[in-house]
């Protein structure tokens, strides 16, 4: 099941879509459920549903909250199916390849590659994009499913440089595979990112560099939520993170990369679940939105009315 105290966790923006998908995820990949549905009222996307899932014991969120923002492959999420942990792995990746088909796009197809005897990039029918990977890594082990990042356009040959910044950020983190395009490449400039892993607070991630002519860069479709415990980790993740002033609201950021995150206090898990009156959820959801960088006092007092 999840991991405790899971620190990061993909948030996903959907226009009206959320609990098709979070229906839809859960029903394909193994060791998955919905955890929790809040209705916030009165945003500016007017009524929002808030939907906590887990994929493959992964914890993801998601909300309905407005056509503003598409998904695109800068940000994608690759899924292990790993012989060593899984007897029947090649049939379960193409089980669920057929089923992200359904109504989706192919970026790469499923086939055999150097670096893998099965491999494919899908992108579904809600836009989100997935890699299915037949592995069996080496040295330490990978988790069933990770978000990958693409370093694409002005962004291009920034993947290393982005990845040694946000080691230098988070705790509990380190560096894992790195592997680098050679020189016969046609556009990708030797020795820049081919492939790279690296752990931010105990999360796994993928970056790469791709000079293709992609007519799309990251934005707040996806961003990743980061728990905190007090107002000191809020602000110190806050102040090394925020690159983008404009960006600053109800504890979203932007990076020097144009990633996004959720920097939220713990709590708000608390506040904003299944155990909380829709009046609670209500003084919370209109505190934060009042908000650029989270206060938690301020938080605790809606939530407590006071």
């Amino acid at each position: 099941m999840v991991e405790v105290n899971q620190n990061i966790v993909p948030h996903l923006w959907f226009d009206k879509e959320a609990n098709e998908a979070a229906e839809f995820y859960t029903s394909i990949f193994p060791d998955s459920r919905i955890i929790n549905v809040t209705t916030l009222k009165e945003t500016p996307s007017g009524e929002s549903n808030l939907v906590s899932f887990e994929l493959w014991g992964k914890k993801f969120m998601a909300i309905n909250a407005g056509p503003f923002f598409k998904f695109n492959p800068s940000v994608s999420f690759m899924v292990n199916f790993d012989p060593s942990r899984e007897i029947d792995a090649s049939e379960k990746l193409t089980e669920v390849w057929n089923k992200l088909s359904e109504g989706g796009t192919v970026l790469m197809p499923l086939d055999k590659y150097p670096f893998s005897e099965k491999y494919g990039w899908i992108q579904d029918k809600f836009g989100l994009s997935w890699q299915l990977i037949l592995t069996n890594p080496e040295g330490d082990e990978r988790p069933s499913i990770l978000p990958s990042l693409m370093f694409v356009g002005d962004k291009c040959g920034k993947a290393e440089d982005a990845m040694n910044f946000y080691l230098s950020v988070f705790r509990n983190s380190k560096q894992g595979l790195i592997a680098r395009y050679p020189g016969d490449m046609e556009l990708d400039k030797e020795g820049t990112v081919m492939f790279s892993d690296f752990m931010l607070e105990n999360h796994w991630f993928t970056a790469m560099d791709s000079a293709q002519d992609h007519k799309f860069s990251f934005n707040e479709a996806i961003s990743f939520m980061v728990y905190c415990d007090t107002q000191e980790e809020i602000d110190d993740y806050w102040d090394k993170l925020s690159a983008v002033p404009e960006a600053e609201q109800c504890g979203w950021l932007k990076d020097k990369y144009g990633v996004s995150w959720q920097i939220v206090p713990r709590e708000m898990e608390k506040m904003m679940g299944g155990s909380s009156t829709p009046e609670k959820i209500e003084r919370v959801s209109q505190a934060t939105l009042k908000m650029n960088k989270l206060e938690l006092a301020e938080l605790q007092k809606a939530y407590n009315g006071e």
